[in-house]
Parts: structure tokens; C-alpha cells; sequence
């Protein structure tokens, strides 16, 4: 079975260990790190989201400008934008990128990062708000003839796209979240649920129940992609004594409670994703082959922050075992985002991508 790598299409050079050194969006930055990707071998980079960040729709269609073959995901809150806009914006960029685009579907898990924007509403609303947004961009990607739309977040007539989408029906729809809200809603709507790097055991649990909640509605489950922070070195110790420099950097930067990000704070997280691995770093350190959780704990659970840590051959057995669990996008990004993708690039990817071309070949 085909699997795809994905990395992250920052416009800026700031991470967990260092701020960033120019500003927000610097275009030069942006493809340098997107070819980075493109060159190594990696299939799709995410343009990711936060209240004041620059607007991933526009960094997307810079990127899908500047490269040839990389792909698009990109990152949407449905609070920020009407369904019917949304499907128009991805349409066109779609077009525009020769169908290089997926939709990156984000619930959010935090009231006070919503409230920024404008959003009011809780939790679990948020879920419900969600599926109706995009239950309504399939239909303005897949149907051709004006429809309505009478539902407890949106209520249209009449409306119809002229413009389509490249990909064929449509573009596939990521989401992600670790609440019973988040798995019914992505089991029953995503093509693509994203999961944090938990110890093998929790996300084989994971996976089960949002396959069960998938055939309960009667759809086949949703391809699966986990989330790493590889730390590679030549040798074992030169990867850990790398990974102890790692996180004394993060440590040095969130002395006395400074915050990394205005998104995410470092203690008690309002997100079950977080949640889940604060408590996995709680029961321990190292987990499995090269999972190690001193980097979540360092940040308060802070998105993609568990780390696989070793060489090269260490950390694409550890990716195999998850691949093992039916995951088939693989998630990654290191701290010195552009070296550490072409070193992921050149050294992890080819012997991933070959163990499963073997076992391809022996099935």
C-alpha cells in the first residue's frame, strides 16, 4: 500500500527552539523551504493556521506557484469563513495548483484562540458546526445544479459553483482531534484523520474506534496519518544527545512560563489531543522502538510535539510499526525546519519507502 509523506510549509524560519528571525511571511524563507520538501522526495507540506498567522490559502497558492509536483494542505477553521466562500477558494486553488490541493478541516480546541476571531460558541457546537460545513463543501464541489442548505449552524438557497475543482470528484477533507466529538465527526465525514504520536498502543486504539464509528455509518474508515518530530544522529548516542540539546533549547525559551505561542498555553490544555499527550509523557519518556515525549512535556502537549528519536534506520522502523497499525501518511518536521527536511528527505523517506515497496512485492 502507496505511503506519503508530509511536512510543514512554514512562512517562517521560527520554531519551538529559536524565534523567528524575520517576519511572519517571508517569501524567500517560504520556498526555500517548500523546495527543500519538493527535492527530497517529500509528497505534500501543510500551510497551517493560527489567529494572527498569515493566511495559509495565500501562502498555499504562493507555494503551488513557485514548485512543480509538491502538494497542498491546507489548514481552514470553519468559524473564519461561510462553507459556499470555502469551496470556492479551494476550488480555484485546486485549479490553480493542477489538482494539488487538500482541505485540512480544523474543529479547534481552545475558546480563548476562537474568541480571537470572533467565535463564540462551545465545544461541542464547534463538532456540530463542523460537519455541516463540510457536508456542504462536498456538495458544491460534486453537484452541478443549485442546491439549498437549511441547517443549525448555515441556511442557503440556490447556490451552485462555476468554478470546479481540478481533482475528481473533489478534494479530499483531512481532519483531526482526539474527543468522542472529533472521532464521530471525522469517522463519519473525513477521508483523512489525523492523529499526534501516542505510543503504538493508544493509536491502535485510536484507529479502532474511528474505524467501528466509520462502518456504524456505513462509509469505510478514513486513511490514517500520524505526527512526529524526528531527531535524527549518525550514531544513537549522537541522536539523544541531540535530543537533550533539543529540549533544553525549548526549556531555555519557556523559562518562567513564557508562552512559545499566543495558540497553545503550557499547562493544562483545553484539548483532548494535548491532554492525551501530556498523560503519555506523564507514564514515561521513551515508548516503543524511539518514541520519546520530553519534547510535549516541554511545550504543554503543543500540537505535533512527541519526537522519534535515532538514526535513520531507528526512526523508519519506528515509522514501519506504525505503518504496521494501517497508518499511511506520516506526518513530520524537525526544529531547523529546512535542513532537518532534507535530511529527513534523504535519509528516512527512501528506506521507508522501500521496506513497503518489499512488502508490496512479497504480498
Amino acid at each position: 500500500m502507496p505511503v506519503e509523506f508530509l511536512g510543514i510549509g512554514a512562512t517562517n524560519d521560527g520554531t519551538e527552539t529559536h524565534p523567528r528571525s524575520g517576519p511572519a511571511f517571508d517569501p524567500a524563507y517560504t520556498l526555500e523551504l517548500a523546495r527543500a520538501h519538493e527535492e527530497t522526495g517529500w509528497d505534500r507540506v501543510l500551510t497551517a493556521y493560527s489567529s494572527g498567522s498569515a493566511d495559509p490559502a495565500q501562502a498555499a497558492a504562493y507555494i503551488a506557484d513557485h514548485t512543480d509536483r509538491l502538494q497542498l494542505l491546507l489548514a481552514h477553521r470553519p468559524n473564519v469563513s461561510y462553507p459556499t466562500f470555502t469551496a470556492k477558494t479551494v476550488a480555484t486553488l485546486d485549479q490553480m495548483s493542477g489538482g494539488r490541493l487538500t482541505l485540512h478541516v480544523i474543529t479547534g480546541g481552545n475558546d480563548h484562540e476562537q474568541r480571537r476571531e470572533g467565535d463564540v460558541l462551545p465545544k461541542e457546537q464547534r463538532y456540530a458546526r463542523t460537519r455541516e460545513a463540510i457536508q456542504i463543501m462536498k456538495r458544491a464541489w460534486t453537484e452541478s445544479e443549485p442546491f439549498a442548505f437549511h441547517g443549525e449552524h448555515y441556511s442557503f438557497d440556490d447556490f451552485v459553483l462555476d468554478v470546479e475543482p481540478a481533482q475528481k470528484p473533489r478534494p479530499r477533507i483531512s481532519f483531526g482531534g482526539s474527543s468522542e466529538a472529533a472521532y464521530r465527526v471525522g469517522a463519519e465525514e473525513a477521508d483523512i484523520y489525523a492523529l499526534w504520536g501516542e505510543p503504538l498502543a493508544g493509536t491502535a486504539e485510536q484507529i479502532a474506534t474511528i474505524t467501528q464509528l466509520a462502518k456504524e455509518a456505513g462509509r469505510s474508515a478514513p486513511t490514517f496519518q500520524v505526527a512526529f518530530r524526528p531527531i535524527l544522529g549518525r550514531t544513537e548516542e549522537e541522536a539523544w544527545d541531540k535530543a537533550y540539546a533539543t529540549v533544553a533549547k525549548i526549556q531555555e525559551r519557556t523559562a518562567g512560563g513564557q508562552q512559545l505561542t499566543r495558540r497553545h498555553r503550557l499547562t493544562d490544555p483545553e484539548n483532548a489531543g494535548s491532554q492525551r499527550l501530556l498523560a503519555v509523557a506523564e507514564q514515561g519518556e521513551r515508548h516503543d522502538r524511539a518514541l520519546w515525549t520530553v519534547t510535549a512535556a516541554a511545550t504543554g502537549g503543543a500540537g505535533n510535539s512527541t519526537a522519534l528519536v535515532g538514526t535513520p534506520e531507528t526512526v523508519a522502523a519506528a515509522l514501519m510499526d506504525y505503518y504496521d497499525l494501517g497508518v499511511r501518511i506520516l506526518s513530520a518536521r524537525g526544529y531547523d525546519l529546512v535542513a532537518d527536511a532534507r535530511e529527513f528527505g534523504r535519509e528516512v523517506i527512501p528506506l521507508v519507502r522501500a521496506e513497503v515497496a518489499r512488502r508490496d512485492a512479497a504480498a
